[in-house]
Order: structure tokens, then C-alpha cells, then sequence
């Protein structure tokens, strides 16, 4: 009988075990070269490619008042030349070489990245080099790629439906510190404005060994690619470490409104946005299974509620913002034709307060436990995202493994920390509204 028993408590054990979800572990090391540079490497040999990222640690909220656009400029000035390679060259040997390169800017950081064939490790890393060691900016290169950034600028903010609602009206409304008030794009008057000198001397201050992560997913060996990146970064001077801009945010003592008319808005949009804590804090893990709750899939309560229910809304979401300053949690939605803005609006603050004072249910957190896992593996499936993750949660956080904890902290969420953090962030002080109206054309 004991025996039985014994066996059949191991059984147990042993169904629960294949019950239970592996952990998704992406292996990391990490280590630091004489001048600074931080990198991070993670060997993975299922495919014979690797992908490359670059993280600087700078972004639009470096940027000083009259002189914005900057780290998005060189986003694309980083593309026209070094000391060994051409105009235009960078993205060229990338495509000869079966790879693809790109780059992105945000408020917190820049980043350049590519992906190549195994055996074109060393390609990827001279070029990487050269540019980061000996970048060459001229007049003309910096009047063509201002004249890029502006025509971005104008298809993407100013001829855009709801363009500058999104890339400035929330954050310009929501925030006091210059440094997240201003758009990441810029401004056309300091695009002009920003002479050969200021963008030299930008670059000179932040595109630095010291001040950059690089990390490498992919097949390789370690042992050889540490040898590599040391060949070929090594030697690339350090500078003198640029100023931390200081991110605090006053605090919000009252609701702030703003209404923006947009030309080419076709329906009334409504955003409500409130000023959270850091990415990475624990009250930022449990607005995103709060945010989950309200707007992920068709299953969600603000769906549910506001599109199919009560018919207010054509669509309804709910994000949470990770930065390294203060975030924001944000309500979206767009006005159905024929209904009421006002009872939207409404409609949206009843949803808050009944997430404020009712716990969610156990299929609710059970849906967001499994996003996050199936987030958890398909994340883990391309070497590309893989690279830009690391090198990200380094330069913004300090810590590559935030890769490999994020599922966890997920799940450790529970229901009264849902209930805790709505109640102390969605209030009606710390609350910025900005309508879109559709702007009525003369006839």
C-alpha cells in the first residue's frame, strides 16, 4: 500500500511537471571593454545567421529646448559614411551580403541594428566600428538628411489622421519636464536651425564606447566573438560621460484638457492619459496586466463594454508606456459616427472605477498569463528581437536578463495589486484628456 501510495504521488509530481510551462531562458553573457562599451552576447546555433544591435544611450529627452530632432537626425546620419566606408555603403555591403539593417529612435535611447549570414560576423562589426569610432558628417550630408527628416516629419506627423495627436499633443499636454514635452521628430525651426558644429558636437558626446551597449544573438561562439568585438571596438576612445538629463515630473494636482483639430481626422478621438512610474517598476507590471484586462482581444471589457455593447466606440484600447522616466497609462478610443463624445468619455471613467473597486476574475489573469507566455516564446524566436531586447533593457534599465524575467513578474501580479494601482494612478488630478476633432473644411 505504501509503495502504491508513493507511486502514485510521483506520478502526480510527474503529470504536474509536464503540466507545467517551461521556462523560455535566453542565455546571456555579459562583460565590458577597457573603454566602456557594454556587451552582451547570447549564442544560439539553430540557424546559421546572426543579428546585431547597437543601443545608445540617447535620446529626444537629451535634447536641450531649440535644439530638437537630434538623435532622430543622426538615426539616419549614421547611414552616410565613415572613415573606410562610402556614402551610402553601410546598408549597400549589408544587402550584397544576404542581411538587412534598420535603426529606431525613441525618447530614451537610439538604435541601429542588422542582421547577416554567420560568417559575415566580422562585417558586421567593422562596419558598427567604423561608424561609431569615425562617422563622417559634412554640410551636405547634414542639408540632404534635414531635408529627410523634415519630409518625415510632414508624412508621418503633419499630413497623418490624428498625427499629432499621437507623436505630440498627449505628451506635450501631459508633461512638464522639456525632456519627454517635446516630440522625438523635432521641431522644423530647430531642424533648420542646427548648424555642422551642434551636430558634430552631438555626436562627439553621445556616440561613444561608454555610452553604448552592443549586443549579439546568433550563431557564433563567445569565446570568438568577444575576441572580435575587442578587435574591432577595443581601440575606439572613450569620452568624457555626457550629463543625465533629470527626468522628474512634478507632481499633477489637476485634470488638464485639450482639444486638437485635425484636417485629415475623419471620426472624434478621444485619449486619456495618466502619468505612471518607470518601466521596470513593480507598479509598471501591474498596469500591464491591468491594460491587458481592459484591451487585449475581443474578449476585453473595453471592447466588450464600449464597442459592442453600447455601440460608442468604432475601437478602445488601453497601453502601458515603459520609459526610463515617468510613463503614461493611456485610454484610446474612436468615436462611433452618430454617438455622443461626452457619454464615451463617461463610459471609459466607469470602466476604471470598476477595475478600482472589483477584483478582476481568475479567467481574466489566467488570459493575461497566457499572452505573456506565448509573448515570452515567440519573442525568443527571431534573433533580431532578440539583439534589440537585450541591447534595449541594458541601455535603459541596466539589465539584460529583464528578458528573461518579464513572464515571471507578469504572473506574480495579483488581483489586488491590479486593484491597488488603478486606484492610485487613474485619478481624476493626475488625468491629461486630449480630443481630436475633425477640422471642418470651408466650403
Amino acid at each position: 500500500m505504501k509503495k502504491f501510495l508513493a507511486f502514485s504521488v510521483c506520478l502526480a509530481l510527474a503529470l504536474a511537471a509536464l503540466a507545467a510551462p517551461k521556462e523560455v531562458i535566453i542565455p546571456i553573457k555579459q562583460f565590458k571593454l577597457k573603454n566602456g562599451l557594454t556587451v552582451v552576447l547570447s549564442e544560439d546555433h539553430s540557424a546559421p545567421t546572426y543579428a546585431i544591435a547597437v543601443a545608445y544611450n540617447v535620446g529626444s529627452r537629451d535634447e536641450k529646448e531649440g535644439h530638437t530632432g537630434f538623435a532622430h537626425l543622426f538615426e539616419h546620419l549614421m547611414f552616410l559614411g565613415s572613415e573606410n566606408v562610402a556614402n551610402q555603403e553601410h546598408a549597400a555591403l549589408i544587402t550584397a551580403n544576404g542581411g538587412s539593417d534598420n535603426a529606431t529612435t525613441d525618447q530614451d535611447r537610439t538604435l541601429y541594428y542588422e542582421t547577416l549570414p554567420a560568417n559575415q560576423l566580422d562585417l558586421g562589426l567593422f562596419l558598427e566600428a567604423d561608424r561609431m569610432r569615425a562617422l563622417t558628417v559634412t554640410q551636405t550630408k547634414l542639408d540632404t538628411q534635414r531635408n529627410a527628416v523634415q519630409e518625415e516629419r510632414r508624412l508621418r506627423v503633419d499630413n497623418q489622421p490624428y498625427g499629432k495627436t499621437f507623436f505630440e499633443a498627449i505628451d506635450a499636454a501631459a508633461y512638464d519636464n522639456f525632456g519627454y514635452k517635446h516630440s522625438v521628430i523635432g521641431s522644423m525651426a530647430d531642424l533648420n536651425a542646427a548648424s555642422l558644429q551642434d551636430v558634430q558636437d552631438f555626436f562627439k558626446r553621445y556616440y561613444a564606447p561608454n555610452n553604448a551597449v552592443i549586443a549579439i544573438v546568433g550563431d557564433f561562439k563567445s569565446d570568438e566573438a568577444q575576441a572580435k568585438i575587442t578587435k574591432y571596438f577595443g581601440e575606439i576612445p572613450s569620452q568624457p560621460p555626457p550629463p543625465q538629463p533629470d527626468m522628474a515630473e512634478p507632481a499633477q494636482t489637476a485634470e488638464r484638457r485639450q482639444t486638437v483639430e485635425d484636417a485629415f481626422a475623419q471620426l472624434p478621438r478621444l485619449d486619456i492619459v495618466y502619468k505612471i512610474p518607470f518601466g521596470n517598476s513593480p507598479d509598471y507590471y501591474a498596469l500591464r496586466v491591468m491594460s491587458q484586462i481592459l484591451s487585449a482581444g475581443q474578449s476585453s471589457r473595453l471592447y466588450q463594454h464600449l464597442v459592442k455593447d453600447q455601440e460608442l466606440a468604432q475601437s478602445a484600447g488601453a497601453s502601458t508606456d515603459s520609459r526610463r522616466g515617468p510613463g503614461l497609462e493611456q485610454f484610446d478610443a474612436l468615436l462611433r459616427p452618430g454617438k455622443d463624445l461626452a457619454a464615451l468619455e463617461k463610459a471609459i471613467y466607469q470602466e476604471i472605477d470598476r477595475i478600482q473597486t472589483q477584483p478582476v476574475t481568475d479567467e481574466e489573469l489566467e488570459k493575461v498569463h497566457m499572452i505573456a507566455r506565448r509573448s515570452q516564446v515567440s519573442n525568443a524566436q527571431g534573433t533580431l528581437n532578440r539583439a534589440a531586447t537585450l541591447a534595449e533593457t541594458t541601455v535603459n534599465f541596466g539589465d539584460p536578463n529583464l528578458v528573461n524575467q518579464f513572464y515571471q513578474k507578469t504572473i506574480a501580479v495579483t488581483k489586488e495589486d491590479v486593484m491597488r494601482v488603478a486606484k492610485k494612478y487613474l485619478t481624476e488630478n493626475n488625468r491629461t484628456v486630449v480630443i481630436t476633432m475633425p477640422k471642418k473644411v470651408a466650403q
